[in-house]
């Protein structure tokens, strides 16, 4: 796991490394500005396009001197630096930057609080003004330059964090933020990076390892863990010689009605793929010739509208309701059926999150080790309006404990909040899966892997990882465009063997 800090946290993290390495801040500081170059030189590898760079006077200012000096070591001849003095405050590091770079012969201006902004022409912006020291809205002098800026649509790339942009903590609606279409972010991802808000901000990111001590990032036990292809490595489990169905549970999916039937079809396939023993879908009979052709591995309990099918939640490892099972008095008495029987992890999606949110009595019956599976709208039902992502993080965290659940929060950066206080950011998934049905497929593969005994925890961290995965590798670049949830599902197998 790579854990994700606070601002505050990384200056920690800074402040350890320089102590105990030891290395000094200014040292630091150049190693940081190599690794942005580095990576810049890769992205942007034309040495005649002509390059401004917008230096604050902080140590996020200093980081844009040295990368001036060190692009001009690259033979980048056309670099333009830009002092923002719209303070007059300076940092030690940024002072003996200054003085490095006017060694060079390079142009230096200053744009001081009295000064008109100067025309921009060149074809790359790089943003050094403040960093992610940053804890309120731009305004004055560093909104008008950034307005300003903005409105030019010009190529923009920001060392650590853009302008304005608050690296954690929560975003104000409409804030001015430098908008770059790539940040070169220092040692990690920044927490806001992978939250919706900063959409409009940030086209992509790429995180650069500057050396900060790992041990210490670690010792810090950050509540918030982005997930990775090694992590999801380590928990897979060998199919042992002598396995048989029974070695790998039994699921129950409750789901779909006349008209809904494709959600029933997609979680219960999803479910066959990820590697449960047995799937036995309870559904309307409408649908069962629907089922068999689909996929004939997936036994079925049909359900009578008005009767409460016998279910016999004993034979079950874990019990799937919702997918396509509507909101009506039918699915309000199964899913009350299933909360007080059956004592083992639920898995609650769609339809059965709703009625969760209309009968909140209901969730305080919820298993310990279950797992609600929403994405933003069904949250806020459950857990009441909320003006932003952070403080969807903040009520993600306080439920998941405070109800011992796991909850699984979708969105580009799916996250899986459990029991311990921890939210795990998944890294995996694209744009090519925003498709009716995806969550259906998701709900199959989660109720799958907790059949086969892994943890409430591993089975939604290993799921959200599995499913983007294999939608990766489905929309890698030239193939596919769009990728179905049926397509996912069955892409599952080949996903998990791979990755082993």
């Amino acid at each position: 796991m790579v854990p994700l800090l606070t601002a505050a946290q990384i200056r920690e993290a800074d402040a350890y490394t320089i102590t105990n390495e030891p290395i000094s801040s200014i040292n630091l500081m150049e190693r940081a500005s190599k690794a942005f170059v580095t990576w810049f030189i890769n992205h942007f590898p034309d040495r005649g396009q002509s390059i401004s760079i917008y230096c604050g006077t902080g140590n996020n200012g200093g980081d844009g001197l040295a990368i001036a000096r060190l692009l001009h070591q690259h033979d980048y001849a056309r670099i333009d630096v830009k002092l923002v003095r719209y303070s007059e405050k300076e940092s030690e590091d940024f002072k003996e930057n200054l003085k490095r770079l006017q060694q060079l012969p390079l142009v230096i201006n200053e744009l001081k609080p009295d000064d008109t902004i100067p025309t921009e022409a060149s074809d790359i912006i790089v943003d050094a003004m403040l960093g992610s020291g940053l804890n309120k809205p731009l305004s004055g002098n560093y909104k008008k330059l950034v307005d300003y800026l903005n409105s030019l649509q010009k190529t923009i790339v920001a060392v650590d964090v853009p302008t304005g942009f608050y690296a954690d903590g929560e975003l104000e609606k409409d804030t001015t933020v430098l908008q770059a279409e790539l940040v070169i972010t220092f040692q990690q991802p920044k927490i806001n990076f992978l939250l919706p808000e900063s959409e409009p901000y940030i086209d992509c990111w790429e995180a650069v390892d500057i050396g900060l001590n790992q041990d210490f990032i670690i010792g810090l036990q950050s509540p918030y863990q982005l997930v990775e292809y090694n992590d999801v490595k380590a928990m897979l489990k060998f199919r042992t010689r002598f396995s048989h169905k029974g070695t790998f549970g039994h699921t129950l999916l409750i789901a779909g009605q006349a008209k809904t039937m494709g959600a029933a079809l997609l979680c219960s396939s999803a479910c066959v793929y990820a590697g449960a023993g047995l799937t036995t879908a309870c559904i309307p009979e409408s649908g069962l010739t629907a089922l068999n052709s689909y996929q004939a591995e997936v036994m079925a309990i049909v359900r009578e509208q008005g009767k409460l099918p016998q279910l016999e939640l004993d034979r079950f490892s874990v019990v799937a309701i919702g997918p396509g099972l509507g909101k009506d008095d039918d699915a309000l008495q199964l899913l009350r059926y299933v909360l007080d029987n059956f004592k083992k992890p639920v898995v609650v999606d769609a339809d059965a999150l709703n009625l969760l949110s209309a009968n909140p009595e209901l969730i305080t019956q919820l298993p310990a080790g279950s797992i609600l599976t929403p994405h933003m709208k069904e949250f806020d039902r459950l857990f009441g309006e909320h003006s932003s992502w952070w403080q969807r993080l903040q009520t993600l965290r306080q439920k998941a404990q405070e109800l011992n659940i796991c909850i699984v929060l979708k969105n580009a950066y799916t996250i899986t909040a459990t029991p311990n206080g921890v939210l795990y950011l998944n890294s995996s998934s694209n744009a090519a899966m925003a498709v009716g049905g995806m969550g259906d497929v998701l709900t199959g593969i989660i109720t799958a892997l907790v059949a086969q005994k892994y943890t409430p925890e591993q089975a939604c961290i290993m799921g959200v990882y599995l499913h983007g995965k294999a939608g990766d590798e489905l929309a890698l670049p030239g193939k596919l465009h769009v990728v179905l949830p049926g397509q996912v599902a069955a892409r599952i197998p080949a996903t998990v063997a791979k990755i082993r």
